[in-house]
């Protein structure tokens, strides 16, 4: 193997554990860091989207183990918006093969990454003992609406190749009421559920680069485990800054260079 495919491997190993880490502190499934990565390291925009979906997978199912093993998770809103987003994660992946420009895919990932970090982090500046007339407690949330949160969540995922945490988790943290300990282990047992769907589809389409893939992979392990258990120990208000200032910096980065990229 050529040296410098060697060096492309081992960064996306590194790529993979920095993902992984993101995936099981914040629920996102980790590809906003690995998706624009993966372009840095040549794929296409349209391989960007599908060749990190199946490192999503083991990163959120490590968590979830990591969460349920500390008694967080909440399956039942976890299953009911997997169920939901696992059909629409195929139309996602399908639309995804009809854009005419990829780049708009990278664009538009990049603009919900910065509405989702302001989103999280200014939804923790009340107390939860203090919601808004829109939000309602876990329990309360019916299966529709938690049916429809999926939804929504498993079509971006498909469409951006993001997990579709990064829809999910500001949905049950802003609009739901639900704390972020309790939001991150429900999202990682959704975006576990349809990336599974959207991974056969981006595959039969040929959208994957399977050595970037199992090299992401590899990292993303470790990565979650560490990201888990920091969100476990961590309070609150330090998950959703974190959350906030992460997604954000990261959300300017990527949007700037994909704009740029149009522009040429």
């Amino acid at each position: 193997m050529p040296v410098s495919e060697v060096i492309v491997l081992t960064v996306a190993v590194a790529v993979g554990m920095g993902s992984g880490v993101l995936a099981g502190m914040l629920g996102i499934g980790g590809a906003v860091i690995s998706t624009p990565a993966v372009r840095v390291l040549g794929a296409s925009p349209i391989e960007a989207v599908g060749t990190t979906v199946p490192a999503i997978i083991p990163g959120a199912v490590v968590g979830v183990w990591r969460y349920h093993r500390a008694g967080l998770v909440d399956w039942r809103v976890g299953l009911w918006c997997g169920a939901a987003g696992s059909v629409t994660a195929v139309a996602g992946a399908v639309a995804a093969d009809r854009v005419g420009e990829p780049r708009l895919l990278m664009v538009a990932t990049a603009l919900l990454m910065g509405i989702s970090g302001w989103s999280v982090a200014r939804s923790g500046r009340g107390s939860a003992h203090h919601r808004r007339w829109w939000q309602v407690s876990g329990p309360v949330a019916s299966v529709p609406v938690l049916m429809a949160v999926g939804a929504a969540a498993g079509f971006v995922a498909g469409l951006l190749g993001v997990g579709g945490g990064i829809v999910l988790l500001p949905a049950f943290a802003s609009v739901l009421g639900f704390e972020v300990r309790r939001a991150v282990p429900a999202s990682l047992v959704a975006v576990a559920m349809f990336s599974v769907p959207a991974l056969v589809t981006h595959a039969v389409n040929g959208h994957i680069v399977w050595p970037l893939a199992l090299a992401l992979t590899v990292g993303v392990v470790p990565g979650a485990r560490l990201g888990s258990r920091l969100t476990v120990k961590a309070s609150e208000r330090t998950v959703r800054t974190a959350f906030g200032v992460i997604i954000g910096l990261l959300a300017v980065v990527y949007g700037v260079t994909e704009l740029m990229g149009l522009r040429g």
